[in-house]
């Protein structure tokens, strides 16, 4: 809870200088570009202005986005930042279109204005400013591994870039190109709605729930197999939740071992999934036996315990052994073909009660209409019959 109540106080310091700075910056390109005619610096004050805005709208969505979940929000509030990143797109591409328009009416009227040395004072404070906050965010992001963060980042930068842009036209309307500015506007326009189109695709990827990449997933999977008790992971899925990734992975373990063991594994190849990568928060683990993707009897529904002792009891029914059984093991398997599956049996009967070779063949022959039964393995106890155990700890 400190950690993340930390990191968020850092995004939202950088949050709150970043608005500083483009409130400040967009009133003096505005008011700059007014007096020296510059339709490409106004252009770029008017983006810095609606970076203003967007500004406000990270702040709120990183706020309550980054709440813990709760009762009616389970898997986190993440959504919340792309509700915010869609809004944020269609806001860019909506801008780039006014600057675009306007910057194309421009080009076909003469302009007559008194760009000097204002303009590219105030152009080259932009650019400087936007670029160091663009690095400043940037690094954080990295740290916090924070997506939201990491787009407002590269926002920054395409802000240092349209200045740049300006600058390339302001210097060439002093040597007589006038020209050059509202094209650098219409080259504004065009950058901004580029970042607009790749904000609400990247949203947009997040609400239908799109999957990691290749080499992402196969990253997880290397991360989990380093746990040497895994034998294999499949049917991995994965979804983003804001800054948060979930999860769900079929976990492949030795058909021999306990549930609370299996469970253990999975536990362990879930702690070294996360030890890798910080971003997954939300880890669901399904225990697996047999790898679904080579068995094609999905459909097959095999007798679950109640329904596998009455069988027995209807087939056992005249042996005497069979009341002594003080424990049965149920092992479902698949076929070698994959095709069918069938369900092995351990039984487990007092070192007082006879069963030999002859009672095997007899128990295995009375059950062969059993189309689930495998194989049968008849263990006697190796301790005394008393039944006593020792507890976990002696003291």
């Amino acid at each position: 809870m400190t950690s993340s109540r930390t990191q968020l106080q850092q995004a939202q310091r950088i949050n709150i200088v970043t608005a500083v700075a483009d409130g400040l910056l967009g009133l003096v390109k505005i008011g700059v570009g007014s007096l020296t005619a510059s339709g490409a610096l106004v252009a770029d004050g008017i983006h810095s202005l609606a970076d203003l805005f967007t500004d406000l709208m990270v702040m709120v969505a990183m706020h309550f986005g980054r709440q813990a979940p709760d009762k009616q929000h389970p898997y986190g509030h993440g959504r919340i930042e792309t509700m915010a990143s869609l809004a944020l797109g269609f806001l860019l591409i909506a801008i780039a279109v006014i600057i675009g328009w306007d910057s194309l009416q421009a080009m076909f009227v003469p302009q007559h204005g008194a760009i000097g040395y204002a303009a590219l004072g105030v152009t080259i404070l932009a650019l400087l400013v936007k670029e160091a906050i663009f690095h400043w965010t940037l690094r954080t992001a990295r740290e916090q591994r924070s997506q939201l963060l990491e787009a407002s980042a590269w926002h920054s930068r395409s802000d240092s870039l349209s200045s740049l842009i300006v600058l390339i036209g302001l210097i060439g309307s002093l040597f007589g190109l006038h020209w050059l500015d509202p094209l650098a506007a219409l080259l504004v326009s065009f950058l901004v709605g580029r970042i607009g189109a790749e904000t609400l695709w990247q949203a947009s990827r997040e609400l239908i729930d799109t999957t990691l990449s290749d080499d992402e997933i196969d990253s997880v999977r290397k991360s989990a197999l380093t746990v040497s008790e895994l034998r294999d992971i499949h049917d991995l899925r994965a979804r983003h939740v804001g800054a948060m990734i979930c999860l769900d992975v079929h976990l492949l373990v030795d058909d021999d071992l306990s549930a609370s063991e299996a469970h253990e594994i999975g536990n362990a190849a879930v702690a070294a999934i996360r030890r890798d990568h910080p971003t997954i928060r939300d880890i669901t683990f399904h225990i697996d036996v047999e790898d679904d993707h080579l068995s094609k009897h999905a459909a097959q529904h095999l007798p679950l315990r109640k329904e596998v002792k009455a069988a027995l009891d209807k087939a056992w029914q005249d042996q005497s052994w069979w009341p002594h059984c003080q424990k049965m093991s149920l092992h479902y398997q698949a076929h070698r073909d994959h095709q069918t599956r069938h369900i092995d049996l351990d039984l487990y009967l007092p070192c007082d009660v006879v069963f030999d070779d002859a009672t095997l063949q007899l128990a295995y022959s009375l059950t062969a209409d059993l189309p689930w039964r495998g194989e049968l393995n008849i263990w006697h106890a190796a301790v005394p019959c008393t039944g006593k155990h020792l507890p976990a700890h002696e003291e």
